[in-house]
């Protein structure tokens, strides 16, 4: 079929099979406008075909995304800025681009941590950074000492025992983040604040009400580690942000008014650098949190005998804060000391003892070792000096428990290679570079509702064979095995990409994805 493609002005047609793959046309436009890309450490530069307003991928067939013979593409040479240095968090297992110019390589590591901060959305005491080679990076270093090229790939670690409780603050899933709260109380204090800070920024409105409930302030500074209190003087200057200033800087208007509306004095809390929640939100260009917050501000108390503007009201509160808090540091004088730490509490100091920030899992470290448990068996009175009721024979025979085996038992071992095989395999592929643009991306254009699990089953319309569920989980497992993504996941991916066709009606654009996902499946098969 002719196709025609327009490149700097120039309308030039092209004889190709229907079949054609988008990267053998890009080589053909190559070769007959001889276009030669130049690519360096900082820019890279490449060929773009484009149609119906979205950019077409190499691995695409002309007929799969609907282009039919006499129809237009257009051909731009664009240039993309590469990222200066990557961040590969352990804990989500994704690597976080950070943008800039080469002159980010003569910051400090306190003025990174900030911006992954701002990508990733974890407080800046809730993770450290290491080069390559496994060398912590200190906030009062700067970059060059530690001789960082551009195109590095840093890793981040979180607190050992986290990895749990973060990923629950990442999906919003309350009984997740309760259920792996630690038992210090100090610690499960600190946990809760970054709880909120993490649900503050991704907009977990669930989450961040629970967390309210428990007492947790979001005019709080979510403050450093209780193991690292006494050195609190060269903490992150980050560490005294608010989760109200993180609602602020992301946009989450809902989060705010859940914040104003629980308690007013977030309205007048500063970050470290002196900037309320509403200069915040403008610095960012959130319209809307901007309005709300401005609306606030300018409204009027009324009390039974008189009325204030909440300016003034604020600043009533706000000395009656700090009056109670005088008040109640005088009566405690004398019973704690400066610090909060005890006699025997963990204590972590900056080049003299070894971090516990390794993003290790916490089932991991409550599993009991072999001698633990065999000194526990050892201590287990003789069952012989025991008395216990016999039982006669008139109760009837005695109880049979069913069986430890499972159904799915032949497919344990080829389950655990493959869970062994991604876990090796996964992050040096994060490594190297993101997948797929980027999995956060396609996730976000569709906002799906969550997996619902019905308890009541419903009454079946049109029998099914017994084995046909063992066909498509057979199935449904070697396609996500060898594309890397669930079904529901590719199916979301797949509909992220035919979306970008804006010139398409939403009808196109389904079959377009219905399109994409046959395509895969065929391709993995």
């Amino acid at each position: 079929m002719r196709v025609f493609i327009c490149f700097e002005g120039c309308w030039e047609p092209f004889d190709v099979p229907p079949d054609q793959t988008v990267g053998a046309i890009k080589q053909m436009v190559k070769d007959y406008f001889q276009v030669q890309l130049s690519n360096d450490k900082q820019v890279r530069y490449y060929v773009e075909l484009s149609y119906a307003g979205a950019a077409l991928q190499d691995r695409w067939a002309l007929s799969d995304v609907g282009i039919t013979p006499g129809s237009a593409m257009r051909c731009l040479i664009k240039s993309q800025q590469k990222p200066v240095i990557y961040v590969f968090v352990a804990m989500t297992r994704e690597t976080l681009p950070i943008m800039g110019t080469v002159f980010l390589l003569s910051t400090s590591v306190s003025r990174l941590k900030t911006m992954v901060s701002l990508q990733c959305g974890l407080p800046v005491s809730a993770f450290r950074l290491r080069t390559p080679g496994g060398v912590q990076l200190y906030d009062c270093n700067q970059l060059h000492d530690y001789t960082i090229e551009v195109g590095a790939t840093l890793r981040l670690d979180t607190w050992d025992g986290w990895v749990e409780l973060l990923q629950g603050c990442y999906l919003g899933h309350r009984l997740t983040v309760q259920s792996h709260l630690s038992a210090e109380r100090p610690v499960m204090r600190f946990q809760l604040r970054v709880s909120l800070y993490i649900a503050a920024f991704l907009g977990h409105l669930d989450l961040a009400g629970w967390l309210l409930e428990r007492g947790v302030h979001a005019e709080e500074p979510v403050g450093v580690h209780p193991y690292r209190q006494w050195c609190h003087q060269t903490a992150h200057p980050d560490a005294g942000k608010c989760p109200i200033h993180v609602a602020a800087e992301s946009g989450q208007l809902l989060i705010l008014k859940l914040f104003v509306t629980n308690n007013l004095l977030t309205l007048a809390c500063r970050d470290p650098g002196g900037c309320d929640p509403l200069k915040i939100a403008i610095q960012h260009g959130h319209r809307e949190c901007v309005r709300y917050l401005a609306t606030k501000l300018c409204s009027v108390i009324s009390q039974p005998n008189i009325s204030l503007p909440m300016r003034t009201y604020l600043r009533i509160k706000r000395w009656v804060r700090l009056g109670q808090n005088k008040a109640a540091s005088k009566q405690c004088r004398g019973t704690r000391g400066p610090f909060k730490a005890r006699v025997g509490d963990t204590v972590l100091v900056d080049g003299f003892t070894h971090p516990k920030m390794s993003s290790k899992p916490r089932r991991g470290e409550l599993k009991p070792s072999r001698t633990t448990r065999a000194k526990a068996l050892r201590l287990l009175p003789s069952i012989s000096h025991t008395h216990l009721p016999s039982r006669r024979a008139s109760q009837g025979p005695p109880l049979q428990l069913p069986s430890l085996r499972s159904a799915g038992t032949g497919n344990s071992k080829e389950t655990r290679k493959r869970r062994k095989h991604g876990a090796s395999s996964g992050e040096d592929g994060l490594l190297n570079e993101t997948q797929d643009e980027g999995s956060s991306l396609w996730r976000r254009r569709i906002p799906l509702p969550p997996i619902s699990q019905e308890t009541n089953p419903r009454p079946p319309f049109a029998y099914t064979s017994p084995s046909s569920s063992h066909i498509l989980a057979a199935s449904s497992q070697s396609v996500s095995c060898h594309r890397g993504r669930m079904p529901r996941e590719n199916a979301m991916y797949c509909l992220a990409m035919a979306s970008t066709f804006t010139e398409r009606p939403w009808i196109k654009q389904l079959s377009i994805a219905r399109t994409l996902v046959r395509k895969s499946i065929q391709t993995t098969a």
